[in-house]
């Protein structure tokens, strides 16, 4: 039997819970890929920018929101495979939103309903646009109190705090409810993110224990720790 590791676990939204709607983006470029494909083609794109941003020593101190996303964009349409490169940018940018980010993760959603039901606190720390509580709730991933989605103790938006990721002061709203709870030892306390700029280096410097979601080993030389699903946190709690 696992020991029990974590008392709370906080969570990223986009590319955890949601990644951008593949329909609209597939729509844009002339076709339609899966979900499946959407899915992956989202974790091979940020990898992409992420890899772009170290390894031209580019990585801004304020998050991945501040690189080049053309960079993303056109690394998701290689991935689902579009064959005409120099004008992804410009049917891409067309539809790019914030609100693009709203196609759910369903193993995702399952894991977190798992973890509710074993009495885990959970709540969510996002960068986001002021959007992303409204957007969780709608397509009934989660919400504070009762509703479609999981009920979290927590739902923190960037734009709202004032702070982004990887600036640890994004937390604190987050830490101050589960501090309330009782919980207080950012060493029992999980941050699980999809960017290893923002959330690894983020979750570390608010002294949370960080937990990258890889589902495809893109960063398996980076050293760090990463998770495939959500569902393996159920063995730490």
């Amino acid at each position: 039997m696992s020991q029990k590791r974590f008392d709370a676990l906080l969570f990223d939204a986009g590319g955890v819970f949601v990644v951008p709607d593949h329909i609209a983006l597939g729509d844009a470029l002339g076709h339609r890929p899966n979900s499946l494909d959407g899915h992956r083609a989202h974790y091979y794109a940020l990898s992409a920018l992420e890899r772009d941003a170290l390894s031209n020593k580019a990585k801004d101190a304020d998050g991945i929101e501040h690189l080049d996303w053309s960079v993303y964009r056109g690394a998701w349409a290689k991935a689902i495979g579009d064959s005409a490169p120099d004008t992804v940018e410009d049917r891409l940018r067309r539809v790019w939103t914030a609100l693009l980010w709203r196609a759910r993760i369903e193993e995702s959603v399952a894991a977190l309903w798992k973890l509710f039901n074993r009495k885990v606190p959970i709540g969510v720390v996002s960068n986001a646009s002021g959007q992303i509580e409204g957007i969780l709730a709608t397509q009934g991933i989660c919400q504070v109190g009762a509703g479609a989605g999981v009920p979290v103790s927590v739902v923190s938006d960037s734009h709202v705090v004032g702070f982004a990721k990887p600036d640890p002061r994004v937390f604190e709203p987050a830490l101050a409810v589960l501090a309330a709870q009782g919980i207080t030892d950012g060493s029992r306390i999980g941050y699980i993110g999809d960017s290893f700029i923002n959330d690894v280096a983020g979750a570390a410097a608010a002294g949370l224990v960080p937990l990258h979601l890889d589902p495809y080993g893109l960063y398996d030389d980076l050293g760090h720790e990463r998770i495939q699903s959500l569902h393996d946190l159920l063995d730490w709690v």
